[in-house]
């Protein structure tokens, strides 16, 4: 991977800008330090590898040289987007899920942001806002794909099964050609934002749909219900054990498989 590689690869998608940079500390940090400089709409950041990158609630994401697919996005917000920032994250994922698709994959979408392949984690989606005042001025995607084997972490930094592609595969992936073909799929999704076939096409790729699962916040003891789907602001809906509905919105909460 490098710039030139990039920029021809991409040369026919509308982007604001392109960085490659071999490493950083994260992609996502470099991002928002050139979202702050000015960068256009559709402005990318992507790195071989990453030495602090990170996922939801500081944790790490681990992105060894040469082996997974990371980069950042920065968004400017257009008119009708400043209402369904949270529903970025589920964009990026949802991106993914429809490049996986096209290399005859079935993945599924952790709620709200995480992308899974046979119930293991393969993707990681973190976006991060930069307000100015009460409105959004820019926000940036960071996406992280688990592509060759060495980029699954360690043991002792997962907190959920983990899986790559060409594991899943059997053969190698080109890691540029899957990034052009989930810029090309996000292009094509965020005219749809927050519509009734966005919903409609994350709600059929969610995992543990019609299962029963667990969900919690931080310092709040773990809730148990039955899956049920999204509601129309793509907030979680969960049947709990006494019949009642319980409807999750986005934030720091996190989800599980029921034991």
């Amino acid at each position: 991977m490098n710039h030139r590689r990039l920029k021809t690869a991409l040369k026919d998608l509308p982007m604001g800008g392109l960085r490659y940079l071999k490493r950083v500390g994260s992609t996502n940090d470099a991002a928002l330090a050139w979202a702050a400089a000015g960068a256009a709409d559709f402005s990318l950041v992507v790195s071989d590898e990453q030495t602090a990158g990170r996922g939801r609630g500081g944790r790490r994401w681990y992105t060894p040289a040469g082996a997974a697919l990371a980069f950042s996005l920065i968004l400017r917000p257009r008119p009708g987007e400043q209402e369904k920032a949270a529903l970025f994250s589920a964009l990026g994922a949802l991106a993914v899920a429809v490049a996986l698709e096209g290399y005859s994959l079935s993945p599924q979408i952790k709620w709200p942001n995480d992308v899974l392949l046979g119930g293991r984690k393969v993707c990681g989606v973190l976006t991060e806002t930069v307000w100015l005042g009460e409105q959004i001025d820019s926000l940036v995607i960071g996406v992280g794909v688990n592509v060759a084997a060495a980029s699954v972490p360690p043991a002792d930094l997962l907190n959920f099964p983990a899986a790559c592609l060409e594991t899943e595969l059997g053969r190698p992936v080109e890691r540029v050609s899957l990034l052009r073909e989930i810029l090309s799929a996000l292009l094509e999704w965020r005219p749809r934002l927050g519509t009734q076939a966005f919903l409609d096409a994350w709600e059929a790729r969610l995992a543990f749909r019609g299962e029963t699962v667990e969900v919690w916040a931080e310092g709040q003891p773990a809730r148990r219900g039955w899956l049920v789907g999204l509601d129309s602001d793509g907030g979680l809906r969960l049947r709990l054990p006494g019949g009642e509905h319980l409807t999750l919105p986005f934030g720091e909460v996190h989800l599980r498989p029921g034991m």
